[in-house]
């Protein structure tokens, strides 16, 4: 019996301690900053971002997500409620996108200010003020990717309407054309010479014939130059559409440079998460094994021996060959 009120007390003082334990975690940890609520309207959806995620402004955490719901102002949007604490300067230049944390994917919320407005953002009524959204890096880069393949879609379908067969067949038809324009212009000027050098020979009366034959020449080669002039045309409004195109991706700021400057992004964020947050997640893993090694160990020790959290560890029973050893008394017959 005496044993059984031991275990008891013993059990009722684990409880009360882990529950002091509990309460004094609780109150440490505890927030006394005064906090101030803002709202989110998000047209895109905010995959990965869950409550109680960080608000950052300019990198600085300053908040937490407190609640994720639809928005039933605007429909179709995801209302984002945070809690922000009083030093943020949240004005009314104030704008917010959604963040990715290296290659965990766990989404939180940047705030930024361009300083176009120093006046604080305040509530006109009941319900918090709003903080607008604005696409992120992501989104953007998604968006531009698909404008991008978009034209180069139709670049390359202008190419090959510009290089199918029937103009190759234009274009080489246009070609013979003008070596035979040519070679009629070199026959004409060797019969010229020829009824130039007769002096009123027999070959003089073919020269109605000549003129008549270099008439003929002479429209063959405007066709031709008419046809090349319709195919240079074509090759550059082509040629300009391309050009264009290209200017258009290469120019500061353009297509590249954000592919350029999201791929920059993305192997910086890979090289922080892969210096900075996977050793310390190293060493709170083997922390937390080291604390429950710890731990179970001392369970097994107040689960053979109850009493020692009343009474101590106490001194072990001394054993054979040991000083003060006592060999206890035979059993009776």
């Amino acid at each position: 019996m005496e044993n059984k009120s031991h275990a008891f007390a013993a059990g009722a003082f684990v409880l009360v301690v882990a529950a002091l334990l509990t309460a004094l975690t609780v109150w440490l940890t505890r927030d006394t900053s005064e906090q101030r609520v803002f709202e989110i309207s998000s047209p895109e959806g905010v995959t990965g971002l869950q409550p109680q995620a960080g608000v950052r402004f300019k990198g600085v955490l300053v908040g937490r997500v407190t609640d994720i719901a639809l928005d039933t102002v605007q429909r179709g949007n995801v209302l984002l409620r945070i809690a922000v604490n009083e030093q943020a300067p949240i004005t009314q230049s104030t704008f917010a996108t959604l963040g990715f944390q290296g290659v965990t994917g766990l989404a939180f919320v940047q705030l930024d200010d361009k300083g176009e407005s120093p006046a604080p953002l305040a509530a006109t009524g009941r319900a918090p003020a709003r903080i607008p959204m604005r696409p992120s890096m992501v989104a953007r880069f998604t968006e531009q990717g698909g404008n991008l393949l978009t034209q180069m879609e139709q670049a390359s379908g202008r190419v090959n309407t510009l290089l199918d067969a029937e103009n190759q067949k234009a274009l080489m038809g246009a070609i013979q054309q003008m070596g035979q324009a040519a070679a009629n212009v070199s026959t004409l000027a060797r019969r010229a010479d020829q009824v130039l050098g007769a002096q009123g020979g027999a070959d003089a009366m073919n020269l109605p014939r000549m003129v008549a034959q270099a008439d003929a020449t002479l429209k063959s080669m405007q066709a031709t130059s008419e046809r090349l002039g319709a195919s240079a045309d074509a090759v550059r409004s082509s040629a300009s559409e391309f050009q264009r195109m290209s200017r258009r991706m290469n120019e500061p700021g353009g297509t590249l440079d954000k592919i350029s400057q999201s791929t920059e992004s993305l192997a910086h964020t890979s090289r922080q998460v892969n210096a900075q947050l996977l050793p310390r997640l190293n060493r709170a893993t083997d922390d937390t094994a080291r604390a429950v090694r710890q731990v179970g160990r001392a369970a097994d020790a107040v689960g053979d021996n109850p009493q020692s959290l009343l009474w101590g560890k106490g001194s072990a029973t001394p054993g054979p060959g040991e000083r003060g050893f006592v060999a206890p008394a035979a059993a009776a017959p």
